[in-house]
C-alpha cells in the first residue's frame, strides 16, 4: 500500500507545483497579497492549477509511455516502469480533472474558462504539438503564461504590460532551456536514436537552441528592468519614506524596485550555468530545489519585492 501511494505521488509530480506560484504574481505586484478575501480566491486558484497540472502530467505520461522507456531518466517513472497501470492512471487523472473544474467554477467563470483552456492546450501538446519544432516550445511557454493570467483573473488584479512581457520572455527562456538540456542528455546516450525519444529534439541543433536561449534571457532582463523603472509599487505601506531625505533625487526615492534586478540577473546567469556547465535544466523545478545559490537568489528576490512593495511603498 505504501509503495502504491508513493508511486501515485510520483505520478502527480508535486515538486512541479512550484510552477503554479506564478498565479500569485498579479496580486503580489498590485499590492493585494495580504488582502485576505482576494488571497483566498487566488490560493484556491493555485490549488486548482496544482491538481489540473497533475492531471495533464498523467495524460502526457500515458501518451509518451513508449518513448519514456527509452529515456535515461523518464524510464523510471511509474507508467514506463509499469509500477502503475494505464487504467489506474486514467482514473486518477479523471478524478483530478473533475475536482479541478468543480472548484475552479467557485473562483469565478473567467478563471473556469482559463482552466479549461489550460487543460485543452496541455492535451493538444501531448497529442499534436510535441512533435512540431518551435510549436512545442511555444506550447510549453503558453502553459506558464496562462498561470499568470489565471492569477490575474482570480484576484481581479492587473499586471502591467512590461511585467506581462517579462512573464512571456521568461516562459520562453525556461521552455528553450528545457529542450536544450533534453538534447544534451539524450545525445550522451549513443545507443538511443534521438528522434525515438523525442522527434523535435532531432529537429533542433545545439547552436540554434543556444541562440534562442540568448534571445529570451536578454528579453527577460530588458523587460523586467523596464518594468522596475516604470512601475510604482502600490498597496499598503508602513511609510518608511522618512528615511529618505527630501534632498535626494526623486529617482532614488521612487525606483526601489530596480534593486530587484540584482537577484534576477544573477538567477538568469546561474540558470544558464546550470544548463551549459552542469547540463541541467530539463526540469526547472528540479534545478531550483537542487541549486542552493539559485534558490537563495529567488528567495532574495521575493523578500525584496515584499519589503519594497509592502513596507517602503511608493
Amino acid at each position: 500500500m505504501i509503495k502504491i501511494v508513493y508511486n501515485i505521488l510520483r505520478l502527480l509530480r508535486p515538486r512541479q507545483w512550484i510552477k503554479n506560484a506564478a498565479i500569485f504574481a498579479a496580486i503580489t505586484f498590485s499590492g493585494s497579497l495580504f488582502d485576505w478575501q482576494i488571497f483566498q480566491k487566488v490560493f484556491l486558484a493555485f490549488v486548482v492549477f496544482c491538481t489540473l497540472s497533475s492531471a495533464s502530467y498523467i495524460i502526457n505520461d500515458i501518451f509518451d509511455i513508449q518513448k519514456d522507456r527509452l529515456h535515461p531518466f523518464k524510464k523510471f517513472r511509474p507508467l514506463p516502469s509499469r509500477a502503475l497501470s494505464v487504467n489506474y492512471a486514467l482514473t486518477i487523472a479523471f478524478i483530478l480533472t473533475i475536482f479541478s473544474f468543480s472548484f475552479g467554477f467557485f473562483v469565478n467563470p473567467a478563471f473556469f474558462i482559463l482552466a479549461i483552456i489550460y487543460l485543452v492546450v496541455q492535451f493538444f501538446y501531448s497529442t499534436l504539438f510535441k512533435p512540431i519544432a518551435i510549436v512545442d516550445i511555444l506550447a510549453i511557454a503558453f502553459g506558464y503564461i496562462l498561470r499568470v493570467y489565471a492569477g490575474e483573473v482570480a484576484g481581479g488584479a492587473h499586471i502591467s504590460v512590461w511585467l506581462l512581457l517579462t512573464a512571456i520572455s521568461l516562459s520562453l527562456f525556461l521552455a528553450v532551456g528545457k529542450r536544450r538540456s533534453e538534447l544534451t542528455l539524450v545525445s550522451q546516450n549513443k545507443a538511443v536514436n534521438i528522434s525515438d525519444v523525442r522527434k523535435t529534439l532531432s529537429l533542433y541543433s545545439e547552436r540554434l537552441l543556444d541562440v534562442y536561449a540568448s534571445i529570451f534571457a536578454t528579453s527577460t532582463f530588458v523587460s523586467y528592468a523596464l518594468f522596475t523603472f516604470l512601475e510604482n509599487p502600490r498597496g499598503f505601506s508602513l511609510g518608511l519614506n522618512i528615511f529618505m531625505p527630501d534632498f535626494l533625487p526623486v529617482f532614488f526615492q521612487r525606483k526601489w524596485l530596480m534593486l530587484t534586478i540584482i537577484p534576477v540577473v544573477y538567477g538568469l546567469m546561474r540558470y544558464l550555468q546550470d544548463i551549459y556547465e552542469k547540463r541541467e535544466g530539463e526540469s526547472p523545478e528540479r534545478v531550483l530545489w537542487s541549486d542552493k545559490p539559485l534558490f537563495v537568489a529567488v528567495l532574495s528576490w521575493i523578500a525584496l519585492l515584499i519589503i519594497i512593495i509592502y513596507v517602503i511603498g511608493s
